[in-house]
C-alpha cells in the first residue's frame, strides 16, 4: 500500500488564455496505472487482513458465547441467590411482623386492664374516700352537739378520729396510685404507638418484598435507575434488628410493671377493704358501746331522780309538820307566859317562887328548847330541801343531756353508719 502511494501521478496542467476561459471545459485525468507486483501484493494484503479480521471475530464468538454463559449462569446464581435472601427477610420480617402483633395484643389488653384499674379505684375513691369520709366527717360534727359532762372525748370520738385519719390516708395513697397507673398507660401507650409504627414499616417492606419476590426479568413494570437512588439508606441490618429488640423488650418490660402494677393495686384495694371494714366494725362497736353506758347512766339517773323526788316530798310533808308542831308549841308558850304574867300580880308575901312558879317557869324554859330544836330541825329540813331539789334540777339536766347524747349517738349517728356501705372494688 505504501507502493501505491508512492507511484500516484499528477496530471499535467496546460496553460488556458484568458479571453477563452468561458468556453472550456475541464477533462478528468487518466486512472491511475498500477504494475502487476502491487496488484499481487495488494490482493496478498487484503487476504492476510481477512484471515486476520475472521480469527479475530473467531475468538470474539468464542468469547461472547463464554461470556453470555458465564454472565448467564452469574445473573441466575444471583438472582437465586436474592430469591433466596428475600424469602429469608420474609421470613424474619413475617416473624417479627408476628412477634410483634404478639406483644401490641399484650400490651393493648394491659392498658385496657389499667383503665378498668383506674375505674376501680375511682369507684373506690368516690365511694369509700368520699362518701364514707364525709359519713364520718358528719358523725364528728353531730357529736359536737353534745352538752355538759357528754362533751368528752370518749372511745367513739377516737375511733371516729382513727377512721378518718385511715380514710384520707387511703384517699391519698389511691391518688398517689391513680397518678402512677396513668404514667404506666402513657407508657403503654408509647410502646404500642411505636410498634405500630415498626408494624406499619414491616407491612410496607413486607409487600416491597413480596413485589420484588413475585418480579421476573420478563415483567413489564422493571425500570433502570440512574445515580444513588439505589443507595439511599446508611442503616444497617444490625441497627434495625437492634431498634426493633429494643422496642421489644422495652414492651415487654413495660407489660411486666403494668402486670405487677396490677397486682399491687388488687392487693392495695384489698388491704383497704379490710382495713376500712375492720375500722368501720370498730367505730360501730365503740357506738353500741357508748349507747350502752349512756342508756345504763340515764337509768341510774331517772332512778336516783325519782328518789330524790319522793325524798323531796316527804321533805316537804316533814317540814309542813315542823311548822305545824312549831305553831302549836306557841300556843303552849303563850298559855305557860299568860299564867306566869297573871301570878307575877300577886300580893306581898304571895308573890313567891313556889312549886307552880317553878313548874312554870320550867315549862317555858322547855317550851322554848323544844321549839328551838323545832326550828333547828325545820332550817334543816328546809336546807335538805333546797338540796334535793337542787339534785333534782341536776339530775333532770343530767337526763336531758343522756337523752340528747342518746338522739345523736344512736338515732343520728347510727343512721348515718348504717347508711356506710363496705365493698370490694
Amino acid at each position: 500500500m505504501a507502493g501505491l502511494s508512492s507511484t500516484v501521478k499528477y496530471p499535467m496542467k496546460f496553460p488556458v488564455m484568458p479571453d477563452r476561459l468561458d468556453n472550456l471545459q475541464l477533462i478528468p485525468p487518466p486512472p491511475s496505472r498500477f504494475t502487476l507486483s502491487e496488484w499481487y501484493l495488494n490482493n496478498t494484503g487484503r487476504y492476510r487482513a481477512a484471515d486476520d479480521q475472521q480469527q479475530l471475530a473467531d475468538r470474539i464468538l468464542e468469547e461472547g458465547c463464554r461470556m453470555r454463559g458465564e454472565t448467564e449462569e452469574l445473573v441466575k446464581t444471583n438472582k437465586d441467590e436474592v430469591d433466596h435472601r428475600i424469602e429469608e427477610k420474609l421470613k424474619n420480617l413475617q416473624y417479627r411482623q408476628h412477634e410483634l402483633n404478639k406483644q401490641r395484643k399484650h400490651l393493648c389488653v394491659e392498658i385496657d386492664a389499667l383503665d378498668t384499674y383506674m375505674d376501680r379505684m375511682y369507684d373506690c375513691l368516690d365511694h369509700l374516700c368520699k362518701k364514707l369520709t364525709e359519713n364520718c366527717k358528719k358523725c364528728i360534727n353531730l357529736r359536737e352537739g353534745r352538752l355538759g359532762i357528754d362533751l368528752v372525748f370518749d372511745d367513739v370520738d377516737r375511733e371516729l378520729t382513727k377512721e378518718f385519719e385511715l380514710l384520707k390516708g387511703v384517699e391519698a395513697m389511691l391518688t398517689r396510685m391513680q397518678e402512677q397507673t396513668k404514667e404506666q398507660i402513657r407508657q403503654l401507650k408509647a410502646s404500642r404507638h411505636l410498634i405500630d409504627r415498626e408494624l406499619h414499616d414491616l407491612d410496607a417492606a413486607i409487600k416491597i418484598d413480596e413485589a420484588n419476590r413475585d418480579l421476573r426479568e420478563s415483567s413489564l413494570n422493571l425500570s433502570l435507575y440512574q445515580g444513588n437512588q439505589l443507595h439511599s439508606s446508611d442503616i444497617v441490618q444490625a441497627e434495625t434488628d437492634m431498634y426493633s429488640q429494643m422496642n421489644m423488650e422495652q414492651s415487654a418490660k413495660r407489660v411486666n410493671d403494668a402486670r405487677m402494677l396490677k397486682s399491687y393495686i388488687d392487693t392495695l384495694l384489698t388491704q383497704l377493704y379490710e382495713d376500712s371494714c375492720q375500722q368501720g366494725n370498730a367505730v360501730n362497736e365503740s357506738f353500741r358501746r357508748r349507747i350502752d353506758e349512756i342508756k345504763e347512766a340515764k337509768t341510774k339517773l331517772e332512778q336516783r331522780h325519782h328518789e330524790t323526788a319522793r325524798q323531796a316530798n316527804e321533805m316537804t310533808r316533814n317540814i309542813t309538820a315542823l311548822q305545824k308542831a312549831i305553831q302549836e308549841k306557841e300556843g303552849f308558850m303563850a298559855l305557860a307566859h299568860t299564867r306566869l304574867g297573871n301570878r307575877a300580880q300577886r300580893l306581898r308575901m304571895e308573890l313567891c317562887r313556889d312549886d307552880v312558879e317553878t313548874s312554870l317557869i320550867s315549862e317555858v324554859m322547855q317550851i322554848q328548847a323544844a321549839v328551838t330544836e323545832l326550828q333547828n330541825q325545820l332550817a334543816h329540813a328546809e336546807a335538805s330541801l333546797r338540796y334535793l331539789l337542787k339534785m333534782q334540777i341536776q339530775l333532770e339536766e343530767d337526763i336531758n343531756v343522756k337523752t340528747n347524747s342518746l338522739k345523736i349517738d344512736e338515732v343520728e349517728c347510727l343512721t348515718v353508719r348504717d347508711a356506710m356501705d363496705y365493698h370490694k372494688y
